[in-house]
């Protein structure tokens, strides 16, 4: 099982929006938001049904970062 280094606070990773250019905060795993007991399950099960097919297989945590200046949400994978 690998870590992320964003969930498991290791590192911070500074994404800049596209649309204003301001910084972007990190509102953790996207899989959190599924539901209200997605936070509490298994991470690599989660990831096999992310929508995001190559997750689970490349290591990968997707996270949700959101600009709080234009509103503009934005996926990126974390390589774990």
């Amino acid at each position: 099982m690998s870590i992320c280094p964003l969930c498991n606070g290791l590192r911070a990773i500074k994404i800049i929006c596209e649309r204003c250019g301001n910084e972007m905060n990190d509102r953790g795993k996207v899989m959190d938001y599924y539901d209200d007991y997605s936070p509490y399950m298994d991470i690599d099960l989660m990831k096999m049904e992310d929508g995001y097919p190559d997750s689970y297989s490349q290591h990968q945590c997707p996270h949700l970062y959101s600009c709080l200046n234009c509103l503009k949400d934005e996926i990126i994978l974390i390589k774990e």
